[in-house]
């Protein structure tokens, strides 16, 4: 018998929450294969089998939060699988034979008894005759015609019916507009996983441990935009990469907090670190929640460079494909809720980094040009930082600088 231990989680890691079975109790398993996820609050930990059996035991639900060297099951070496295939296809037949002995058969009914035409039992009662106009008026109001009584001719509700009901106080109004009640509950009640715990805790600790501060500018995206559309159908057939606006943004970033490396450092007690490097952080949005991978080296990457390493780590995000390495060591992040619609923001710092940079919605606006109001796709940026060590005209200049070389790409060339 073998026991499946929860493997070492990382660096500081020492819980993690069970996120899903891949293998039911019975099942065989090969070895290396995977039986169980693991969810840390920063990655996805597959935990394989060590050799090849069968699952006999899971001793951890999913949503159980174990601790490393914890036991998550059993496996027996020498023991054969369970068959399942043979119950699942044989189910459905004493349902059809059920079937067959409640239903009547020719012989059970009497040849002296009178047939019965079956369109009398699903006939659809009598509706009232009513006017194109009362009908129209009763469907805005909400107003069943059947409770109002016709004057005209024959019975015929006419709209001075139907507004008659409507001005009486016992008129059926307000019973008629209420949506009956729906069958999905009205509220539900889940846990939270342990990434979001612990996202939660971050975001807090950033709000209780920075003095944070947030300063905007806006920039005329007009010619990334046209150098984009010029270079996308290349770079994607020669590179085989899509060209994003992210890795203009990060090379620019980069650039800027060469010009102002206050906005790269960091504190440590009583002092400051000022980081001669660029890990370069991307918040992406998984399922499993918001991770912050960050490239490594990014300062010394160009544009291509950096648009095929964000692309990566995005889906290595994306696919639960993260290690410890691509989420340690961060200096500086970009996040990015214009993919989402966002128009303006306040992003809070992922801690202990003391600025992030927000992007938002491409949006034509009309702006001032030489004396002249033309329509541009405008963007608004955020930098939130730390202003116990960025002062605001560092924060201003900053953006400044990033907005300079946004709006003239070719001075991204010359680094």
């Amino acid at each position: 018998m073998l026991s499946i231990k929860v493997p070492p989680l990382g660096e500081s890691i020492t819980e993690a929450t069970v996120s899903r079975w891949l293998k039911n109790e019975g099942d065989a398993v090969a070895a290396g294969e995977t039986l169980v996820e693991l969810e840390t609050d920063k990655i996805t930990v597959e935990v394989p089998a060590l050799k090849a059996g069968v699952l006999t035991k899971r001793a951890k639900a999913e949503g159980d939060v174990v601790a490393v060297n914890d036991t998550l099951g059993d496996m027996d070496e020498s023991a054969q699988p369970v068959p399942r295939a043979a119950t699942a296809t044989s189910a459905p037949a004493p349902a059809t034979a059920a079937l067959s002995l409640t239903a009547p058969s020719p012989a059970a009914v009497s040849p002296t008894a009178p047939a019965q035409p079956a369109a009398h039992a699903t006939q659809p009662p009598a509706q009232p005759s009513s006017m194109p106009a009362a009908r129209r008026l009763g469907a805005e109001a909400g107003i069943d015609l059947s409770t109002v009584p016709g004057t005209g001719r024959g019975g015929v509700v006419s709209k001075p019916d139907v507004i008659a009901a409507l001005s009486q106080p016992t008129s059926p109004l307000p019973a008629a507009v209420r949506r009956p009640p729906s069958a999905v509950p009205r509220e539900h009640r889940e846990q939270m996983s342990t990434r979001r715990k612990r996202i939660a805790e971050n975001l807090l600790q950033a709000q209780h441990a920075t003095a944070h501060l947030t300063t905007f500018n806006e920039i005329d995206m007009s010619a990334i935009v046209a150098l984009r559309e010029r270079m996308k159908e290349k770079v994607e057939k020669e590179h085989g990469v899509k060209l994003s606006f992210m890795p203009f943004f990060a090379k620019a970033a980069i650039m800027s907090l060469k010009a102002f490396p206050v906005v790269n450092a960091q504190i440590d007690g009583d002092s400051l670190v000022y980081k001669n490097y660029v890990n370069l952080g991307i918040a992406v949005a998984s399922e499993a929640g918001l991770v912050v991978p960050n490239v490594k080296d990014a300062d010394s990457l160009g544009i291509l460079g950096l648009s095929q390493e964000i692309a990566a780590i995005a889906k290595r995000a994306r696919d639960g494909k993260l290690t410890m390495d691509d989420l340690t060591a961060g200096t500086f992040t970009i996040t990015n809720g214009g993919v989402f619609g966002s128009l303006i923001s306040t992003p809070i710092i992922n801690y202990p980094q003391s600025g992030i940079l927000g992007l938002h919605k491409i949006q034509d606006r009309p702006i001032a040009v030489s004396g002249q109001v033309v329509i541009r796709p405008m963007m608004y940026v955020a930098l939130s930082y730390d202003h116990r060590i960025i002062d605001g005209q560092h924060a201003v200049l900053f953006l400044v600088k990033l907005k300079e070389l946004m709006e003239d790409p070719a001075s991204m060339l010359i680094d």
